[in-house]
């Protein structure tokens, strides 16, 4: 007989950040989930929001999906139905978010019953996969961004990513043009501009932005514009990353169906968890179009590890769960050389204190 949910606790955790990513972001919130099941086992999940949501995304664990869940079966599959049952208050967003505690939770235990880590559960395909140099970093003076810069370098990454946007077109150029000198002209440059821009102001930054070699422009505009991102690529022929605030394998659909995207960065969090991380990673391997997971590297890296194509792994400076000393342990993901490798020995490998360091 399967063994059923028999208890789902859940805590809130405030993370302060090494290296703060505004003015108004000095921290990440963590909403860790503990399921028991009804053969005593127990699995230990996440979700995650940096700086908005936390208490409304606890506030959907508690009062709506913990319990509908307790009774179900104690395993990944029961996704769909704990989607549906809160899909009245969102098809994703804080519903999504929410939902991946859980999830992560149960694929956890899931890996524990066989004392297998998650990437040999999934079935590892890779022993590490690349991974670039990231930084929340638009706030930094030009200095502080090309000594980062250089300390990607000094770290062996082969590609690296940097914020734009920016009230002067000018500025972005000239910051950008900064850190192409610091990295050479052997290594990757990925532009990210979170949102910022309307589509006649990014078509003319791509104008500026193109003597560079940028490899991808990530969310020029607001994420839910697929029509706008679609006019921008065939305006420009820039190659378009999207996904991370793209909650659903539906509107992923969408975009793919729109011709907006290149390479689609789901965020294993926001999308729900793992199990619908799986799925989008499949519409993109049918679509033949790239994948490269948005942030949480200790999680992203694991699932990375057991898809059959090669994908990036982000690594964001000094904000991984070890180094902001949010984890009993070590995870076992290892990221060095600009690569990253290894894994936890059971489960996830993700526990977190009672209070960050």
């Amino acid at each position: 007989m399967t063994a059923t949910l028999s208890e789902i606790r859940t805590r809130t955790l405030s993370v302060p950040l090494l290296r703060p990513w505004g003015s108004d972001v000095r921290a990440v919130h963590v909403i860790v989930v503990d399921v028991r099941d009804s053969d005593g086992a127990t699995g230990h999940g996440f979700a995650w929001t940096p700086s908005r949501g936390a208490a409304a995304v606890h506030a959907m664990l508690d009062e709506d999906i913990a319990p509908f869940a307790l009774g179900m079966d104690a395993d990944p599959s029961c996704w769909r139905e704990l989607w549906e049952h809160v899909h009245e208050a969102g098809g994703g967003g804080v519903t999504t978010i929410a939902l991946a505690g859980v999830d992560t939770a149960l694929w956890d235990l899931a890996a524990r019953r066989v004392n297998a880590g998650l990437p040999e559960l999934l079935g590892r395909t890779h022993d590490r996969q690349p991974a670039y140099g990231s930084g929340v970093n638009l706030h930094y003076s030009l200095d502080d961004l090309v000594a980062q810069a250089r300390r990607w370098v000094d770290a062996g990454f082969s590609a690296v990513k940097v914020k734009v946007g920016r009230p002067k077109l000018g500025d972005d150029v000239e910051r950008i043009g900064a850190v192409r000198d610091a990295i050479g002209d052997d290594r990757k440059l990925m532009v990210d501009a979170n949102q910022r821009w309307e589509l006649d102001e990014a078509t003319r930054a791509v104008e500026q932005l193109a003597a560079f070699n940028i490899e991808w422009l990530e969310e020029p505009l607001r994420a839910d514009d697929i029509a706008g991102h679609a006019e921008l690529r065939r305006r420009t022929g820039v190659r378009i990353a999207l996904g991370e605030n793209v909650h659903t394998w539906h509107r992923f659909r969408d975009a793919l169906d729109a011709q907006a995207v290149d390479i689609v960065q789901p965020n294993v969090v926001r999308v729900g968890g793992i199990t619908p991380f799986l799925e989008i990673a499949k519409l993109a391997r049918e679509r033949k179009v790239e994948l490269a997971p948005h942030l949480l590297p200790e999680l992203s890296a694991q699932i990375a590890f057991a898809l059959p194509e090669t994908t990036w792994v982000e690594d964001v400076e000094d904000a991984s769960f070890e180094h902001l000393g949010a984890l009993v342990e070590p995870s076992g993901v290892v990221i060095a050389d600009g690569w990253a490798g290894g894994g936890p020995r059971n489960g996830l490998g993700l526990r977190f204190k009672q209070e960050a360091s």
